[in-house]
């Protein structure tokens, strides 16, 4: 009964936008501080959803957390990304606050749940309530200040704690690109990449006021973190068909969606 309910869900969803259609694997923003640097997704992957496409339903979602201090710009990079819009009067987010976005990875309907977490020390209980299950990390920090990014690691540490090391992909982020003068910007992209490659994490810099490399980063996001969730259901399914894996999914705990969406900013 599950799986019919969740077929009448898909076919009442609208059309994945034109522009959240991903067929070739994104590239990096550095081969120096990179998760990989292929430039095409797996081939077991492309199989598998060459499959899907003979009329196999699928759907997949998956969790991805957001997390740094308060004020480095987590609402807005997300807010840049799935509303098109810079939000320039700053509220805090109270607890945490949700969206979800759509996408097509190589003709599958794909979804990403970003969770956007308080920064500030008093709402940090209830944010970590919701880091479990995340398929995907997204640190954040201000390219502007040496502060922010000396306290990345703690924030990532803090993550792990509800997570498995060895299926999550962590990005690390810096934003504010456009407020960072030159010479401190390659003075802290040189302390984020040397960060990046001690945590195994891929590293972006972007600016969600002008958009730069915002959408860019995204769609890396989602391409990798589909690429990862059929090779583990792959690995997982053994001798099954390559087609089975491509089926409906949501990889999240349903204990951890959102009854209702926080007041934020």
């Amino acid at each position: 009964m599950r799986v019919c309910a969740s077929i009448s869900c898909i076919s009442m969803l609208p059309p994945v936008k034109k522009d959240r259609v991903i067929t070739q694997l994104p590239k990096c923003f550095s081969a120096n501080a990179a998760l990989h640097t292929k430039e095409g997704f797996h081939p077991h992957v492309k199989a598998a959803c060459q499959v899907q496409k003979a009329g196999i339903v699928s759907f997949n979602v998956a969790k991805v957390i957001v997390v740094g201090d308060v004020a480095v710009g987590k609402t807005c990079l997300i807010s840049r990304f799935c509303k098109g819009a810079f939000e320039k009067n700053y509220k805090a987010t109270i607890g945490v606050d949700f969206e979800m976005e759509r996408f097509e990875v190589l003709g599958v309907p794909f979804s990403l749940q970003l969770w956007d977490t308080a920064g500030q020390e008093r709402f940090k209980c209830i944010a970590s309530t919701y880091y479990r299950g995340a398929q995907a990390i997204i640190v954040v920090f201000d390219l502007s200040s040496v502060g922010s990014l000396a306290h990345a690691r703690q924030w990532l540490e803090d993550a792990m704690k509800e997570n498995d090391p060895s299926s999550v992909l962590l990005f690390l982020v810096g934003t504010k690109k456009d407020l960072s003068s030159p010479d401190l910007l390659a003075q802290i992209e040189q302390e984020a990449m040397r960060l990046s490659e001690e945590i195994k994490a891929e590293y972006w810099a972007v600016s969600a006021k002008s958009g730069d490399g915002v959408k860019d980063f995204f769609f890396r996001v989602a391409s990798l973190t589909f690429e990862a969730n059929v090779l583990s259901e792959l690995e997982r399914s053994g001798s099954r068909h390559v087609g089975d894996i491509i089926r409906i999914t949501d990889s999240t705990e349903t204990s951890h969606k959102p009854k209702k969406k926080p007041n934020c900013c």
